[in-house]
């Protein structure tokens, strides 16, 4: 019996929710890394406070260092310009840690942005998407052998719907006891169809 993937319904659902899943995910990093670069603008005025408390810092400890050069009273003259030069480094510190926080801040939004949708993926559409891989895996190793489709045929008895085992035929599960082929592969068939795969005659 030969398997490949039946294009409707079951398998295009299949695809379909892959291609949401990646979608979903696509929009839930670009909508993290939006929202972190936004965030991250609030640093500019730090980044502004920073570069000017240092140049201020720079200018005022080079202009001390020449008062200081005064005879007699340059080191007198040289203690408010390392005051102010020191108030300026105050200033540059100041917003290096503002800066700081906004880039925490920036990267626990960005995270809690993407917690939410992640999460749906890992834990509600990935084990699915795993535990139907195991079946499919597993029905498609029972198809390739007489013994195995016995096995198909009997869980489509067991579980599908009787308005499509009525379509195989009138009596089906007396053909199936029978061991009628065509119709112990038709409701293998049918098993298969359940998980995206189809079966063709032996």
């Amino acid at each position: 019996m030969k398997i490949y993937a039946d294009r409707f319904p079951t398998a295009a659902r299949q695809l379909l929710t892959d291609l949401l899943v990646v979608a979903w995910v696509y929009v839930a990093i670009r909508g993290a890394l939006w929202l972190h670069d936004l965030v991250q603008k609030l640093a500019v005025p730090g980044q502004k406070l920073e570069g000017a408390g240092s140049g201020l810092a720079d200018n005022l400890a080079d202009a001390g260092g020449k008062v200081r050069r005064v005879p007699l009273v340059g080191d007198e003259l040289t203690a408010p310009f390392q005051r102010a030069a020191d108030a300026a480094r105050g200033l540059a510190d100041a917003g290096r840690d503002q800066q700081h926080l906004v880039d925490q801040l920036a990267l626990a939004l960005a995270i809690a942005v993407l917690i939410f949708p992640l999460g749906i993926v890992l834990f509600g559409w990935l084990p699915l998407r795993v535990r139907w891989m195991r079946r499919a895996g597993s029905a498609t190793k029972l198809a390739a052998g007489p013994a195995g489709r016995d096995l198909l045929a009997l869980r489509a008895l067991a579980t599908q719907p009787l308005g499509k085992l009525s379509r195989i035929g009138p009596d089906v599960a007396e053909a199936w006891r029978r061991g009628d082929d065509t119709t112990v592969d038709a409701l293998a068939a049918l098993e298969l169809r359940q998980l995206g795969l189809r079966g063709r005659g032996r």
